[in-house]
């Protein structure tokens, strides 16, 4: 039954794409806010109350587990919903946790204290409200010790992706990835932390270099979300029907989509 995931534009496929591969009997409904993308340009109290209305959507649609698959509304919304506004029949998880764990080799519920992880020099990518928000870091710093991250904003980035502009999309990952270089001259892994950003991994990490290691989230929600639903099958809401839902122009949002994915996305009105 069906699993929710939101996110602010088309970043989201990427993390809808693994999740149904790896879950193929799951019915999943995507909700992308593009009329209202981007969202890391936003301050944090209209990300709240975007995400706010975007979520109770995916309730509505059946969906009792919902995944905020965009790391600007993990990073500004997610904890202040999580305390005062999720139901208690309700869940929303956000994208940080599977990252984390990987990057910090510990498990989410791990709350020994941080140690030492083999990977000390992280390089971020990520929206400008996730970099200001330092979500990131401050998930790292409670599970590891010793690691420097040095963040850049990607400002435009997700801009050209919505827009399907390729050409300047990967001129801008080759931009920013100078002006981290420029801050961390040799960093040993890097987190694409915007689920649009997968969509030029293969750009991302032609500039970082071969001998860093690239993180992407799609994969690892992926895996996470399928033993998630292992131990908490209740979590599975109502709904049975997959759908797109967007509150853009269906149309040009399915064209794009369709591109995205290479397969055939029909989207509807929100």
């Amino acid at each position: 039954m069906a699993v929710g995931i939101f996110d602010s534009g088309l970043g989201g496929l990427t993390v809808l794409d693994a999740c149904t591969k790896r879950l193929p009997e799951v019915p999943f409904v995507y909700y992308g806010d593009n009329a209202c993308a981007p969202y890391g340009v936003r301050d944090a109290d209209d990300i709240l109350e975007l995400t706010k209305k975007g979520t109770q959507r995916l309730f509505d649609a059946g969906c009792d587990l919902v995944i905020l698959a965009c790391n600007t509304a993990s990073a500004a919304a997610l904890r202040r919903m999580q305390e005062s506004w999720v139901p208690q029949d309700k869940r929303v998880l956000g994208v940080f946790v599977p990252l984390i764990e990987a990057l910090t080799e510990r498990q989410w519920g791990d709350n020994s204290p941080p140690r030492a992880v083999a990977v000390e020099h992280v390089a971020l990518f990520a929206t400008p409200a996730t970099v200001s928000s330092r979500a990131f870091q401050r998930e790292l710093a409670f599970r590891a010790i010793g690691v420097d991250v040095e963040a850049q904003a990607c400002g435009g980035l997700v801009d050209a992706i919505e827009e399907g502009d390729m050409i300047l999309a990967e001129a801008l990952v080759k931009s920013h990835v100078e002006a981290l270089k420029r801050k961390m001259p040799k960093p040993q892994a890097a987190i694409l932390g915007c689920t649009h950003y997968p969509l030029l991994q293969e750009v991302f990490q032609a500039a970082l270099g071969a001998d860093v290691s690239v993180y992407s989230q799609a994969n690892l929600v992926a895996e996470s979300l399928a033993d998630y639903l292992i131990r908490r099958p209740q979590m599975r809401g109502p709904g049975e029907v997959s759908m797109f839902l967007t509150t853009g122009n269906p149309g040009r949002v399915s064209t794009h989509a369709t591109q995205f994915l290479r397969r055939r996305i029909d989207f509807h009105a929100a």
